[in-house]
């Protein structure tokens, strides 16, 4: 006679997912006291036997509120437990309904605490990328892959500071195929020679589309340019490749080279919330991060990923004809005014609490309590994409902002580096 097993009253719930063959530690140790208390027999036969197992807050509407027995097979019962846990049910009890064919021995019960189990049931979730699985240097600067340009437009308006272009290239037929995914980017070799008549160096340029391009085909990839212009004793320098880009006609065909980087990955989970920090060109990632999320006909395209947490951009431009793809971002905070908030920090057109110019760390310092609340969800990531020049502003306004809820950044941001839920690209 094998006596009655009382599981415990607490639910096993699951935190991250367990990789395969490996149990969490609540149902591993349930899982051990159940073999102790039901294994007898000889080791050599097999083992038939059903179990009645008592269920509750498992299932949905009326079926979740009530106490359920299911009777399962030996072979299926460490599945079913597994099962409960994940969707958060609680075992009751556990009980063998009788001895069957044979009673087995104590190896050939449920698995004791070392042994490997199944993986739960998968949910419905976008499969994670692995680092490994990443693309990175397809094409190297010796043997670039040969890209034509198929558009070339402005993205400012009138009366905007400089020039900033959206560029996208064909890059079909390549041997190996150029992939990439969000986050990455992309190295452009200009035509031409250096002042010493040497053959110009690429330059890196983050990827402002998503992994299917513009034109949902899986076939282009798109940039954001700014024509780079200073001045230099008394001369205006342009920079070569930025101006190269920017004058660029279709048909041209283009050397590129990569993709690299994973520091900017956007991660799987449907139900995280996304924080982007962006000035100027530094959109390109957030727009590719965004249109996957809300861009109707990328969502047709993507059923295995639909976004619904939370995406927050702080974006800061000089004036708002600066604003880049201002269009697209308010179309989706009207269809999506749920999971999509818009923060502008426009410096020349809008004050601080100061009285100075409005810089994106400004919004952030106003924004404190929120952001620093939803850090605390391990859910949360974020991400930092511009002018380098943006990192010291950044930084003083979380310094600012934790220590106003008795935290030290000093410490905090490292712990969010290595969790993988601070990325910063900057140049």
């Amino acid at each position: 006679m094998v006596p009655t097993v009382t599981a415990p009253p607490w639910p096993l719930r699951m935190g991250p997912q367990p990789r395969a063959g490996k149990v969490p530690y609540d149902q591993r140790a349930f899982c051990g006291r159940l073999q102790m208390r039901v294994s007898t027999g000889s080791a050599t036969q097999s083992d038939d036997r059903m179990f009645s197992v008592v269920i509750e807050s498992f299932g949905v509407g009326r079926q979740r509120r009530a106490e359920r027995r299911l009777s399962v097979p030996f072979e299926r019962l460490q599945t079913l437990m597994q099962t409960v846990a994940q969707q958060g049910g609680r075992i009751r009890m556990v009980s063998a309904d009788g001895d069957g064919a044979g009673t087995p021995a104590a190896s050939d019960a449920v698995p004791a605490a070392d042994a490997p189990a199944p993986a739960p049931a998968p949910t419905k979730q976008a499969a994670a990328v692995s680092h490994a699985d990443v693309p990175v240097n397809l094409y190297k600067p010796k043997a670039p892959f040969l890209g034509t340009v198929t558009e070339n437009y402005s993205l400012v308006g009138e009366g905007a500071i400089g020039r900033v272009n959206h560029i996208t290239f064909d890059i079909a037929g390549g041997d190996p195929d150029l992939h990439y995914i969000e986050g990455q980017s992309i190295g452009i070799i200009p035509e031409g020679t250096d002042a010493n008549g040497k053959p110009h160096k690429l330059r890196l340029y983050s990827i402002a589309s998503t992994r299917h391009g513009d034109n949902l085909e899986d076939n282009t990839v798109s940039l954001c340019v700014r024509q780079l212009q200073y001045e230099k004793d008394g001369e205006t320098i342009y920079g070569v490749c930025s101006t190269y880009l920017c004058d660029i006609e279709p048909g041209t065909k283009v050397k590129i080279t990569g993709p690299v980087g994973k520091e900017m990955l956007l991660p799987p989970d449907e139900d995280a919330t996304v924080i982007m920090l962006a000035t100027g060109t530094g959109i390109a990632p957030m727009r590719a991060y965004l249109r996957r999320m809300f861009d109707p006909s990328e969502r047709a395209r993507n059923p295995e990923y639909q976004f619904r947490g939370l995406a927050w951009l702080f974006m800061g431009a000089p004036k708002t004809p600066n604003l880049l793809y201002d269009e697209d971002l308010k179309s989706y905070q009207a269809e999506f005014p749920d999971n999509f908030r818009y923060t502008t920090a426009i410096s020349r057109e809008q004050q601080n609490a100061k009285g100075g110019r409005m810089y994106i760390q400004d919004r952030v310092l106003e924004h404190a309590d929120e952001i620093f609340a939803l850090i605390e969800n391990p859910k949360t990531h974020v991400y930092m994409c511009g002018l380098r020049g943006m990192e010291p502003g950044i930084d003083e306004a979380m310094t600012a902002a934790a220590a106003a809820k008795g935290l030290d950044w000093a410490e905090l941001r490292p712990q969010l580096k290595k969790a993988e839920r601070w990325h910063v690209e900057t140049y």
